[in-house]
């Protein structure tokens, strides 16, 4: 059986050009990178702005385990379905970090026979939107640093300063460092950390300002500390977010690429969707909405986390919201959240397919408490026996939701045909309505609680007396009416990761409150959040190479 790499390598694909042109995109409104990627100008969002827009659908998962769910693979390949069926569609997807392409998750380019493509170019720089962040976020490091070593006339308090640089590698040894060292003209020492890329408050910013002169004065927005009185020192008093936004001017583009069936991809941004909101760009969504008339989109991580941050965050900065959801789950994934061993997921369990699917049941509850209409997408494996699946598909008939079966990764858009006529149904059978679970308005307090009892399933929040001093902090400077944006761990409903299935009678404890002002909410952190990941014992960089003809091997 031929390896994602190897299927995405025997690919022929259509000069971008001509994928354009399929998606009413002239060449003169494409800034080609090479003949098969090119980033899609202003010009042609500016001339499609009247257009009407097309059906939005988000597809989501189940809470993550490390059976695997394949929300990327799910996603291209209804896409792929939809044109199969007829329909002008269109996938918008967010960008892979290098960190995790060499690390261990892999890429978000899909899998299989649903695959976005050129996959090599996708998972390494691509057209160079990471490198843009991470020179835009580490401008502002070394504008913070020379400001004081220059006279610090903005009073900046050296041991509050909360903006840290960023490299799009994972490297534990960068997580805390002391900068200055060396006398005098080496600046002034103190110490400073390190975060991988993607979670840059740049990276939010990119993904949900709607333009060049919006994503400005978002820069200017950025809180990086206090002074000696305590009060909050933006970036437009350093006065350096002009040039921040010169450095992301073509960053700011989406980018356009094809799937293996030739079906239109926009790729933009990639913010982390455990301490960011884990989507893709508002502006390749909207831009999406007016070249497709079914777009499909995805969110990271679990409803709870993904889903929720982009119906909360996204759609409140977007004014979109989607038309359906796409709830992926697989046999695998289920078992364990029933109690199985990784290593035992191959031998047939009924029982644990039932006692999981109380996970399944949680997030479809989740979703539906938005007011949107749910399909099931089972994620089929080899090792699923049909006991399993007729087990699932009762289960989820009972609870009163459509599901379907889908084998895109083996068979592209033809394994998701059902899937996608599904979709079809429901768009044409349902209209939604933009509806929220709080008031950005509410207390910090009341809109996380919200979340927590609605989204989570738990009974309230702890704050810790830290948190609450950060509380009241944000709401002494007026910059408490944001969306909240909770940092937790993915692989439970609750803050706990050995919690699985869908938990209850518990409360998530809040350690740490803080503003990401330029991307408009209000991180609350449950726990030790990893921002600056480190390699595993064998990390996938040991099996890549690249042969004389520049062929690559071994990613993926």
């Amino acid at each position: 059986m031929l390896n994602d790499i190897e299927i995405a390598q025997q690919a022929e694909m259509k000069p971008i050009v001509e994928i354009a042109k399929g998606c009413q995109l002239s060449e003169d409104e494409l800034e080609l990178y090479g003949k098969y990627k090119a980033k899609v100008s202003f010009d042609a969002m500016e001339r499609l702005q009247h257009k009407p827009n097309g059906k939005l659908v988000l597809v989501t998962a189940i809470t993550p385990t490390p059976a695997g769910e394949g929300k990327s693979t799910t996603t291209i390949g209804l896409t792929q379905a939809l044109q199969q069926i007829g329909v002008n569609s269109i996938a918008v997807l967010r960008e892979p970090s290098l960190g995790p392409v060499f690390g261990v998750k892999g890429g978000a380019a899909g899998g299989g026979y649903a695959q976005v493509v050129p996959m090599e170019d996708i998972n390494l720089h691509f057209t160079g939107d990471m490198h843009a962040i991470t020179s835009a976020n580490n401008l502002l490091a070394a504008m913070i640093d020379n400001h004081i070593f220059q006279g610090n006339a903005l009073q900046i308090d050296v041991r509050r300063i909360s903006w840290k640089r960023v490299m799009d590698m994972n490297d534990r040894a960068l997580r805390n460092v002391v900068v200055g060292l060396g006398g005098p003209m080496s600046g002034v020492p103190r110490e400073d950390h390190f975060m991988i890329t993607v979670a840059s408050e740049i990276m939010a910013i990119l993904c949900l300002a709607r333009d060049l002169e919006d994503l400005k004065a978002r820069f200017g927005r950025i809180v990086i500390g206090t002074n000696l009185s305590g009060e909050p020192v933006f970036v437009h008093q350093l006065g350096c977010e002009g040039a921040m936004a010169l450095l992301m001017k073509d960053a700011i583009k989406p980018n356009l690429v094809q799937t293996l069936e030739h079906t239109p991809v926009l790729i933009h941004g990639g913010p982390f969707a455990n301490i960011a909101h884990g989507c893709n760009s508002i502006i390749a969504t909207k831009l999406g909405l007016k070249l497709g008339d079914v777009v499909i989109t995805e969110a990271g991580f679990g409803a709870d986390l993904g889903a929720e941050k982009f119906l909360h965050i996204k759609c409140h900065y977007g004014d979109i919201f989607p038309d359906a959801v796409v709830i992926v789950a697989t046999i695998r994934a289920l078992k364990m959240h029933g109690g199985v061993l990784k290593s035992d997921l191959t031998k047939e369990n009924v029982t644990a397919v039932q006692e999981g699917f109380v996970n399944l049941e949680k997030q479809i509850a989740n979703m539906k408490a938005f007011g949107l209409p749910v399909l099931v997408s089972v994620n089929k494996f080899a090792t699923d026996t049909a006991a399993e699946i007729d087990a699932l598909l009762a289960l989820c008939e009972r609870h009163g939701v459509d599901v379907t079966l889908n084998e895109c990764w083996e068979k592209g858009g033809a394994g998701g045909i059902d899937m996608a006529q599904q979709v079809m149904r429901i768009l044409e059978n349902t209209t939604t309505k933009p509806t929220f679970l709080y008031d950005v308005k509410d207390t910090i307090s009341n809109k996380l609680t919200a979340i927590v009892k609605e989204i989570y399933g738990g009974t309230g929040v702890v704050f810790t007396s830290a948190a609450k001093k950060q509380i009241a902090q944000l709401e002494e400077w007026g910059l408490a009416d944001l969306p909240v944006c909770v940092a937790k761990t993915q692989y439970s409903l609750s803050d706990n990761p050995e919690l699985l299935g869908a938990p209850t009678d518990f409360t998530i404890t809040v350690q740490d409150v803080r503003i990401a002002n330029g991307a408009g909410f209000i991180v609350c952190q449950t726990s030790n959040i990893m921002v600056m990941p480190g390699l595993p014992k064998q990390p996938a960089a040991l099996g890549m190479d690249v042969t004389t003809d520049g062929t690559i091997q071994g990613l993926f």
